[in-house]
């Protein structure tokens, strides 16, 4: 099964257990956010990645400039450990990690929530890539993936439980599109994936393609 059959196929069964007017709420979010025209503002090939500094979950400070050292980069961007696709994806990529390195590349993911909430995801999916915390969405900014959230989204994610105000340190209603971009040794975009909807996600097949095509 791909990772995107995975996450229809638990899409369609969530949607089974959420009260019809926050269904209402998540449609209308998710429309006005892809109507926004946010996805294509977005840097995508041939652009220039941004730098960023961002510490791991243990937290330790890793840059840009320190990953394109040692060749090629997998960069992706979640939404954060509350977010159950973002688990689906994150569990996926885990599983294509060995392949991402075969091909002389590294894989980090970033997110808006803190260190601890990246490191008890770490040992809870025991993934062996970095997670790094984007405060702030600073780096998501600078890549044209982050966004607010609308008030009324916001309210039912606080009614959900998933207490964005502590995990993101204070920065509740800013997350970033769910995007994965590869990123070559030369700092240049190569491939990228940018979506509004975050039930869709890259493809791990459509990410080794990319590092298997060449320059």
């Amino acid at each position: 099964m791909t990772l995107n059959a995975e996450l229809r196929a638990f899409y369609e069964s969530r949607q089974q257990q959420i009260p019809a007017e926050i269904r209402e709420i998540m449609r209308r979010a998710g429309q006005e956010l892809a109507e926004s025209g946010q996805a294509d503002r977005a840097l995508t090939v041939g652009d220039r990645a941004p730098r960023f500094s961002l510490p791991r979950a243990t937290g330790q400070h890793l840059t840009l400039e320190d990953l394109l050292a040692e060749g090629p980069v997998v960069l992706t961007f979640y939404r954060g450990a509350w977010c159950p696709y973002c688990n689906i994806a994150l569990r996926s990529l885990q599983q294509h990690h060995d392949a991402i390195t075969a091909r002389g590349a590294r894989l980090v993911a970033v997110s808006p929530q803190i260190p601890d909430e990246s490191l008890t995801l770490t040992e809870k999916h025991d993934l062996a890539f970095d997670v790094l915390s984007d405060i702030g969405s600073d780096t998501a900014r600078s890549y044209g993936l982050a966004f607010d959230l609308p008030d009324d989204l916001a309210a039912v994610y606080d009614k959900l439980g998933f207490d964005l105000q502590r995990v993101n340190d204070g920065h509740a209603r800013t997350l970033p599109l769910p995007a994965t971009y590869v990123i070559d040794g030369e700092g240049v975009i190569r491939w990228a994936f940018v979506n509004t909807d975050y039930t869709t996600r890259a493809e791990p097949a459509d990410i080794l393609a990319a590092l298997d095509a060449p320059a």
